[in-house]
């Protein structure tokens, strides 16, 4: 998403936070900040990574700056194929990593959520971090081309998406 200062829907979110106070307000426009530059983060690595296979300097610090010490256990997670992107003929998406302990997360990029204690702390609680190790790694081993995919029925997806089980059983 880039920013576009002409378009409608770029003032949307000053619109949604007027009613709050000024602390709230100035957290909620720094995080829709934090955000864009997250994707345009993204967008260099994923034009970066496809052309030389090797992350530059400057983006593994900017990584570093944006999302701090969760970036480094994300690319960890990335360079371990620990992320599973799973699709069902329904379109629904959702991506599934291990965790370091051994835990399967079910991430939902599309909503920003991940089941995990550091998302409830961190993200949502603290509102310290855009998100955790597990949602990083999904995005930035999207970005990456280093996602395993894998096609599953919209009946298992169901039993996915309930947290019955892994998306191949």
């Amino acid at each position: 998403m880039e920013l576009n200062y002409k378009s409608h829907n770029s003032i949307r979110p000053f619109r949604d936070i007027r009613g709050r106070g000024k602390h709230e307000r100035s957290r909620c426009v720094m995080g829709s900040c934090l955000l864009s530059v997250a994707e345009q983060l993204f967008k260099d690595l994923q034009r970066t990574y496809t052309q030389t296979k090797h992350i530059p300097d400057d983006l593994l610090i900017a990584l570093r700056f944006v999302f701090g010490p969760c970036a480094l256990q994300a690319l960890d997670l990335v360079e371990k194929h620990s992320v599973k992107c799973v699709t069902s003929p329904s379109g629904r998406k959702v991506f599934q990593v291990l965790g370091g302990s051994g835990r399967l997360y079910t991430c939902y990029s599309s909503c920003h959520y991940c089941p995990c204690p550091a998302f409830s702390f961190s993200v949502l609680r603290r509102n310290e971090s855009l998100m955790c190790k597990h949602l990083l790694a999904a995005c930035l081993s999207q970005a990456m081309g280093l996602c395993h995919q894998e096609q599953v029925s919209d009946q298992q997806m169901t039993h996915v998406l309930s947290g019955q089980t892994e998306a191949n059983t």
